[in-house]
């Protein structure tokens, strides 16, 4: 492999998101052999001196090795009668900027390594994503970027998609939101939730600017956190996102508007509310029975316990804003429903553009598993919102399992911040040339579990030297280097078929042993 003195790089991460890229050794080696390849049968090993570097070609024609993309499939799967159906999703990201490591590490990575686990398992895997392209997130960055809402989402969904697919995200769909199939669906459970007694009416007061002669309603204002302790100064209007506590607009202090910065005064407007005291029965039942059997993640659980203790309040699920899908209600036709009302449900209808059955894996809970991965921001929209949504329907939805939540990857000496442009983000990750399977083991080494990790270009370095070329590198080296030798010293450069666990009474024992252990495990 190539040596050579290290040159250190100075980094300055408030100053540029453009990332340096770090020296590194030469991965030539190591990564010949693609992480989503097939390999059946025998291959010949090849070495290049100058490159130091193997190559694997099957002794007959091998072909392509690669996988076809899941999505590239055209039958779309459906539950088996007598498998075990597992339904995977990620949060959905919004749409207004580039995913950065966090973002990745936090949902869509995490859930692709288990649908990959669950998939070699056998089990029946569907995986879906998409991007969350509704809301006021959408409207600041297209007034940013002095173009309508629709575009914004064409224009970052592709950029989305783009990074997934070089990160090797193996979605059976990833999709969108701004959909017929989203406003359908949505509009269908909103009439469901109506229809039983669930929502109400009422007078809430709203941040009014009159300057641009709108409602600010959630990022359309920002202010200073009024949670004691935090004080953070730029909290949105609906969520803060340094402390996470969940806002109203007319809790800030010393509020201003997010377009034109001047101060908001208060106004009378109505909306709909979701009656959560009503459905805490069913919803708490539903909690205590799951988040055990479902082993959910323990930040999960005390979150939502957070929530439970707080005591459960009306949520308003409707907006004054133009850009969401329409509320269906003559006393509401001029608002749309909110942002973390509707997403959720476009699990659902990014399935429902996946397969016209979308109902036997969203109304099946007899024979489907519902895992979802987040991170721990997004916990209360899924384990109190959602699920409370869904029972007040009265049909059989297919509710969370299992959720499995992150920490914050933090970069550097502080955050990862899509607004400000600190970090490294997806496209940024590719640029630096460095292989994309070194970033996805140094992502998921550095996975933030139970606390909150740190992103620094020194650590990954080290790691990749250490762990990846060193240990591993020298490893598959020295492997490869005596199946080469001729046959007597080594196999002829030809790699013998493996032998079966029963050939040995050890080897059958550590089968047996191994078995066992991944049965335990899910």
């Amino acid at each position: 492999m190539r040596k050579g003195k290290e040159k250190k790089t100075s980094i300055r991460p408030k100053k540029t998101r453009k990332p340096p890229t770090p020296p590194l050794l030469s991965l030539s080696a190591l990564y010949q052999f693609r992480s989503n390849s097939t390999v059946v049968g025998r291959y010949a090993l090849f070495f290049d001196d100058d490159a130091n570097a193997c190559h694997c070609t099957r002794e007959s024609d091998m072909g392509d090795l690669t996988v076809t993309s899941k999505e590239d499939q055209k039958a779309p799967k459906l539950p088996i009668p007598g498998k075990r159906n597992v339904l995977i999703t990620s949060a959905l990201p919004y749409v207004n900027n580039v995913p950065h490591l966090g973002n990745i590490i936090g949902c869509v990575l995490s859930a692709d390594v288990f649908a990959r686990y669950c998939r070699l398992r056998g089990y029946n895997t569907v995986y879906i994503c998409g991007t969350d392209e509704y809301g006021t997130a959408t409207e600041t960055k297209a007034m940013e970027e002095k173009c309508s809402p629709q575009e914004i989402c064409d224009k970052y969904h592709a950029i989305h998609r783009e990074v997934y697919e070089w990160f090797n995200i193996s979605f059976e769909k990833f999709g969108r939101t701004s959909t017929p199939q989203q406003t359908e669906v949505c509009q269908e459970i909103f009439k469901k939730l109506l229809e039983n007694g669930w929502l109400s009416e009422n007078t809430m007061q709203q941040l009014y600017c009159d300057t641009c002669k709108r409602f600010l309603a959630d990022r359309l204002v920002e202010g200073t956190c009024p949670t004691q302790g935090c004080d953070y100064g730029s909290a949105r209007g609906d969520q803060c996102e340094n402390c996470g506590k969940l806002l109203n607009p007319t809790e800030l202090k010393d509020p201003k508007c997010k377009v034109c910065k001047t101060t908001p005064r208060i106004r009378d407007t109505n909306h709909l509310f979701l009656e959560l005291p009503s459905l805490k029965d069913k919803l708490e039942e539903y909690i205590d029975r799951t988040s055990v059997a479902g082993s959910w993640s323990q930040n999960a659980i005390q979150a939502t316990n957070a929530w439970l203790k707080e005591g459960l309040k009306q949520r308003c699920i409707t907006r004054d804003l133009k850009w969401g899908v329409p509320v269906p209600h003559d006393n509401f036709k001029d608002k749309v429903f909110y942002v973390w009302f509707d997403a959720p449900i476009g699990y659902v209808s990014i399935t429902k553009c996946y397969t016209d059955d979308w109902e036997q894996w969203w109304k099946n809970p007899e024979n489907v598993e519902l895992y979802q991965f987040m991170g721990k921001d997004n916990v209360p929209f899924h384990t109190v919102m959602f699920p409370s949504t869904l029972l007040g329907t009265g049909e059989n939805w297919t509710l969370m399992k299992t959720i499995s939540v992150t920490e914050y990857l933090n970069y550097e000496a502080g955050k990862f911040s899509k607004s400000k442009g600190i970090g490294v983000f997806g496209n940024d990750a590719k640029d630096t040339n460095i292989p994309v399977e070194v970033w996805r083991y140094y992502l998921l080494t550095n996975r933030p579990e139970v606390s909150d990790t740190l992103f620094t270009w020194a650590d990954l370095q080290a790691k990749l030297n250490s762990e990846l070329l060193n240990n591993l590198g020298n490893f598959i080296n020295r492997v490869l280097s005596f199946v080469a030798k001729p046959s007597g010293q080594g196999y002829g450069s030809v790699i013998p078929d493996a032998p079966s666990a029963e050939s040995d009474p050890l080897t059958e024992k550590l089968a047996e042993k191994v078995g066992k252990y991944v049965e335990q495990y899910i």
